[in-house]
């Protein structure tokens, strides 16, 4: 299994086209099962991740072809609503074919999904939400049996803002018989995304973005042709990338308006950074300042998505930054690699970090424990003294494209072997 090879100390420079968001065009690609025809989706990024959920639309008879960056979904033959154990196992997100097969098929049988071992992501807020449809659902072995004659729209009050539940219950109401208003609904930019998607199917939706959504389906869902939003978790990598190895890098198709939840954070570390329309410059030339608090909290908060890579800028700030998370249980794995570099970071009660900063970090070998934590190693290994070897970088190809040519491209010394 390949590694990357990191040897630190390069400043970075030029300009990185962001890639689309995963965690936008995987439910747009689960959406694609339960409308019928030929789906377009630009700016969708080559990943294991959605190469899983391609595998997942494949399985249940969609055809589906890849242009660059655009995937082409033929859904007029799907034909299967059950999805074999091993590609549900592929990706967390998987469980979104679950709302998506219902309201096409009317049932469908799923496991539990997989991907980054970063905590439990209880989906009884997923299955509640939909038995309130009307969906019959049985567990039995591991397995998810799920059935609807038909499913009315009713009124669903989520207790957490959950956004894979929220991201189910659209789909499933576009099935569904009368309006579905769902009442504290996730609000992050992706759920937006995935709105405007059904809206050009002919669903109707208000309030996407907002705490109360209300969703009322058409009498037929036609395909559609649909756009990816640039991914805001792999913008915050980029601009940690410059904070950790100093330099002057454009950051290109990058929407403003999603970031803004971290900009603080950055700022507070004495980060540069310019917008220019859809482009922001960012610039670093110094060691980082401290950053007093991050709390990770739902859209518009702090994304827990952002916390493992700034945690990688707060090991070489000056003073001391504290990182409370209160979103998942166990999003602290990264912190004992980080600790083999040379970090000092000490967790207490398992959801707060303290981090005391220091002048230098050390290469070492280190594992990528999940996708961001395996980010927020590359990130520490570009400020870093000497070679970082990474182990487990499966977890990185699943969320970010191309990352070590992109890298490389603006100066860092990265070999994958």
């Amino acid at each position: 299994m390949a590694n990357l090879i990191i040897n630190g100390g390069n400043s970075l420079s030029g300009s990185v086209k962001l890639q689309g968001s995963k965690n936008s065009a995987l439910p747009i690609l689960a959406a694609c099962a339960a409308v019928d025809g030929v789906s377009v989706i630009h700016n969708c990024p080559d990943l294991t991740d959605v190469t899983a959920a391609i595998n997942i639309l494949t399985c249940i008879g969609c055809k589906v072809s890849r242009e660059g960056s655009t995937v082409i979904v033929d859904s007029t033959s799907a034909n299967e609503f059950r999805v074999p154990e091993k590609l549900m196992h592929e990706m967390r997100s998987s469980i979104i074919f679950l709302g998506a097969l219902l309201a096409r098929f009317g049932r469908c049988r799923v496991t539990a999904p997989g991907g980054c071992e970063i905590g439990l992501r209880p989906i009884d807020l997923h299955l509640s939400s939909l038995r309130s449809l009307g969906a019959e659902i049985k567990e039995q072995g591991g397995f998810l049996e799920c059935r609807a004659e038909k499913m009315k729209g009713c009124t669903v009050t989520l207790a957490f803002p959950s956004v894979g539940a929220t991201e189910n219950i659209m789909l499933a109401s576009i099935g569904a018989d009368g309006e579905t208003v769902i009442n504290n609904a996730a609000r992050e930019p992706e759920i937006e995304d995935l709105a405007a998607f059904l809206s050009k199917c002919g669903a109707k939706i208000e309030g996407a973005g907002q705490s109360v959504i209300r969703i009322s389906p058409p009498k037929t869902l036609n395909a559609a042709e649909h756009k990816v939003i640039p991914d805001r978790i792999v913008a915050s990598t980029y601009i940690a990338a410059v904070a950790c190895a100093t330099g002057k890098v454009a950051i290109k198709e990058i929407n403003v308006e999603h970031i803004a939840p971290v900009l603080p954070a950055f700022e507070a570390a004495g980060i540069s950074m310019e917008f220019k329309g859809n482009e922001l410059l960012v610039s670093s030339f110094s060691r980082p300042e401290r950053i007093k608090l991050i709390r990770t909290m739902p859209y518009p908060g702090f994304p827990t998505d952002s916390q493992a890579i700034l945690m990688a800028v707060a090991a070489k700030a000056r003073g001391t930054s504290v990182i409370t998370e209160k979103i998942f249980e166990n999003r602290f794995r990264h912190v004992p690699e980080l600790i083999k570099m040379g970090a000092d970071i000490r967790v207490e009660d398992g959801s707060v970090a303290v981090v005391e900063g220091v002048e230098n970090l050390h290469g070492a070998t280190v594992s990528a424990t999940d996708l961001r934590g395996g980010c927020a190693l590359a990130i520490a290994a570009l400020g870093a003294n000497g070679k970082t070897v990474i182990e487990d970088i499966y977890h990185i190809d699943r969320g970010c494209e191309g990352f070590e040519k992109n890298l490389c491209e603006l100066g860092a010394d990265i070999i994958r072997a």
